[in-house]
């Protein structure tokens, strides 16, 4: 039986020079909840200052993504889009590493990358970057947030991550988020 890990949501917005991602708590492995309050978002500091990044998929997968990444950071002297697409390259061609099931969200103060292990870099249009299966309901009320109100990005990452956590089956209210100003 091919039982999937269903995503999360992660969700990073830029606004007046910060930037904030978060996540929710919650592993489902088939139609259990496993946990409730997994760390999904982590901070990488670089030469040209903090890159946040999060995952949607399997933790050990994106994890071992996450030390990739970070190599390839420091290798590249804190650029976020270069180690980003040599991270895609690598991904998608390493024998071992394009077997990894996860979705990267990675963000600077300047720019914003989903990355994928068939070799996908995307960088959205926008200040909002968001995965999982909940991403389209938190990017629609950040959406609405930044338009209407006059919250700072933490603020807009927790309200908009709640609304998809009431919304989003695969989505709780065990926020983790973190911020750089």
């Amino acid at each position: 039986m091919d039982v999937k890990i269903r995503s999360t949501t992660i969700l990073g917005v830029r606004k007046k020079g910060q930037i904030a991602m978060g996540g929710d708590g919650q592993v489902t492995f088939g139609d259990m909840a496993f946990k409730q309050k997994a760390v999904k978002v982590r901070e990488f500091d670089s030469e040209k200052g903090i890159v946040l990044g999060g995952f949607a998929g399997a933790a050990a997968d994106a994890l071992t993504l996450f030390e990739k990444f970070e190599s390839k950071l420091d290798e590249y002297e804190g650029n976020l889009t270069r180690a980003v697409v040599e991270l895609a390259k690598e991904w998608r061609t390493d024998k071992y590493l394009r077997h990894l099931e996860a979705l990267l969200a990675l963000m600077d103060k300047k720019h914003a990358f989903i990355v994928s292990g068939d070799g996908n870099v995307i960088e959205p249009d926008g200040p909002i970057i968001s995965i999982g299966s909940g991403g389209g309901f938190a990017q629609a009320a950040a959406t609405a947030y930044m338009k209407s109100t006059t919250y700072p990005a933490k603020k807009i990452v927790e309200k908009s991550l709640q609304i998809a956590a009431e919304l989003c089956i695969y989505t709780n209210d065990s926020i983790t988020i973190l911020e750089s100003k």
